[in-house]
């Protein structure tokens, strides 16, 4: 269903029966891995997380969301950004923008903290109604306080047909993002990695493709922050996650049998917003 965009209820069905209806003979082309949504969280008056030596989030994961789709658009890659500037963009705008560029997939980029000054290292989500601990929650709640995600999240657990629709989208691309999510681990966290979890973040609960978010270091540990300070830091992630795109993209296409050599740096591409 990656190719019927839906905002309702009505738009879920109408798409499903659109599908159903399809002719027996018809064979769709294989559906072939090439364009990554990069949301770099916060902007603007929203400043997230601040270290004390005064990095701030939006600035770092902005650097690293540029770095990043540089790297994916020198392999081929189309790339859109939620962001390219030190604006806020709203919740349904950055979801508009992942869902109109039709992506194959989705990464959100962030940056920790906690009250806990020794709390550090790289963990990465992928998203459900119900956190896998506690420490997760409290992330989500973090991250969704820009949005008034608390709203959001408690609208779809009180009303049973928007969580059934939910849990339709999500399980169309649960395995997908968990499998992105351990490969984003993988390349980044060595031996500071606090591993792959769930949480109900809502940026990650409007997009129609694979979807994960990132939270690249805490900048409330004193030794994070000093090295999210360093570009030689920042490119260390950017490689890594662009290491884990190219290899999910490989995945991807040889399970929707398009497999083949890519092609190398593309002209133009999506563009970004």
């Amino acid at each position: 269903m990656r190719n019927c965009r839906f905002r309702t209820a009505a738009a879920v069905t109408a798409c499903s029966l659109a599908l159903l209806s399809l002719p027996g003979g018809s064979e769709p082309r294989p559906d072939r891995f090439d364009t990554v949504v990069i949301d770099p969280g916060h902007g603007g008056d929203d400043h997230g997380a601040r270290g004390a030596r005064g990095l701030l989030e939006k600035d770092l994961v902005l650097d690293v969301t540029l770095r990043l789709a540089k790297r994916l658009e020198a392999r081929g890659f189309d790339v859109a950004l939620t962001r390219r500037d030190d604006r806020f963009v709203p919740l349904e705008e950055r979801t508009s923008i992942a869902n109109d560029a039709r992506g194959d997939l989705f990464i959100s980029i962030h940056a920790n903290a906690s009250r806990v000054q020794n709390a550090r290292g790289i963990e990465t989500f992928f998203v459900s109604l119900e956190a896998s601990d506690e420490a997760a929650q409290r992330i989500a709640n973090l991250e969704n306080r820009a949005f008034g995600g608390s709203d959001v999240v408690a609208k779809i657990a009180e009303d049973p047909l928007l969580g059934i629709l939910g849990d339709l989208i999500a399980t169309e691309y649960l395995m997908e993002s968990q499998e992105f999510a351990g490969l984003v681990q993988g390349k980044l966290a060595n031996s500071r990695s606090r591993g792959v979890k769930q949480a109900p973040f809502v940026v990650l609960m409007g997009v129609q493709m694979p979807a994960a978010l990132v939270e690249i270091g805490f900048l409330t540990n004193p030794a994070d922050e000093r090295g999210l300070h360093s570009s030689t830091e920042r490119d260390r992630l950017a490689d890594g996650l662009a290491g884990a795109v190219g290899e999910f993209a490989e995945r991807y296409d040889a399970r929707r049998g398009a497999a083949g050599t890519r092609a190398g740096p593309r002209d133009g591409g999506v563009a970004a917003q």
